[in-house]
């Protein structure tokens, strides 16, 4: 039972990180620094994944050791640094930038694309064998979000800029997540997601650094900043991680589906509670479509749950770790 438990927190967790990260740069624009906002998106991502990484440095610190480390190949440390590179710096840098231009039910429906996205790459370049009903409800939750878009602008190709950022971030989670399956199975969960975000972390600085100059960084040491993202950092990045991660343990392959797949509705209902957004006509309908490729999904986990239980594997780890969960 307190492994459900786990599993459900860490899913509300995981649903609650973008409305809570738009709260904290809306109290930044109440707090300037010499008209600047301290907690610009450059800074949340920076100073943010540092703390994360402070935090998981200290409690995975057993697999954090130069006899592990050297196990790793010179191939395994350039696919990290790709799926750092890509979950790590590109995917958060978008998400957050989308987060800045549309509303958080906007990015949370069109984040659904990853799923359809990451199907569709795992079978032209991974070989993946997909089963009909995950592929009708892939395809299902596509025609929700187009419907959204068709509905909500005047013309179908009127996105505004938020609705391409999360629409990149997507592509790219589903990129990294078919890499980290194919690729990357032996290597420790608490493991990947240090070296992921160490990476993450020093690949986005260089990137800003060589785009926008030291100058970008101006109040990453703000002491309003830095308390702000080490709570942050503590409750939702890292709490979230160890709540799925414990929650793991005992827990079923459907009970760890089943909260994967509802976190987009909790996602939603976070924005209304936290934020106070509430759903435009046209992401009622959409929404609506996505829901019903969701019950098809739980479904799907239903018919195959009755024909048996598999244990518990490295991809199903991955489900709270590889994709964007705060950072």
């Amino acid at each position: 039972m307190h492994h459900r438990v786990y599993l459900w927190i860490a899913a509300f967790i995981f649903a609650a990180s973008n409305s809570v990260t738009r709260q904290i740069t809306l109290l930044g624009e109440q707090h300037l620094v010499d008209g600047r906002n301290p907690i610009s998106l450059c800074n949340v991502l920076f100073v943010g994944n540092l703390c994360a990484l402070i935090l998981m440095a200290c409690l995975f610190s057993r697999q954090w050791n130069r006899h592990l480390l050297s196990q790793l190949k010179r191939q395994d440390w350039i696919q990290l640094g790709t799926i750092g590179l890509l979950s790590g710096a590109l995917a958060p840098a978008l998400i957050f930038a989308a987060l800045d231009n549309t509303s958080v039910t906007n990015v949370v429906l069109f984040s659904r694309l990853e799923p359809p996205i990451s199907l569709l790459i795992g079978v032209l370049f991974f070989q993946s064998r997909v089963q009909r009903w995950t592929a009708l409800s892939a395809i299902v939750g596509f025609i929700g979000i187009v419907v959204t878009a068709v509905l909500g602008y005047t013309t179908a190709f009127q996105f505004d800029r938020g609705i391409v950022f999360v629409t990149a971030a997507a592509i790219i989670l589903a990129i990294a997540s078919n890499l980290s399956k194919a690729s990357l199975q032996l290597v420790p969960v608490s493991l990947f997601n240090l070296i992921r975000t160490f990476l993450g972390t020093i690949i986005f600085f260089l990137i800003a650094q060589t785009l926008y100059g030291s100058q970008h960084f101006t109040d990453a040491f703000s002491p309003f900043l830095w308390k702000w993202m080490v709570l942050y950092s503590a409750l939702i990045v890292v709490g979230g991680q160890i709540c799925w991660l414990n929650g793991l343990k005992e827990a079923s392959t459907a009970e760890i589906t089943l909260a994967h797949l509802l976190e987009p509705i909790a996602a939603i209902a976070m924005a209304f509670l936290i934020l106070g957004e509430t759903p435009t006509p046209a992401q009622y309908v959409g929404g609506s479509i996505v829901f019903i490729s969701i019950l098809i999904s739980l479904w799907d986990l239903l018919q195959q749950n009755r024909k048996h239980d598999r244990a518990i594997n490295w991809i199903d780890e991955m489900m709270g770790v590889v994709n964007f969960r705060g950072f």
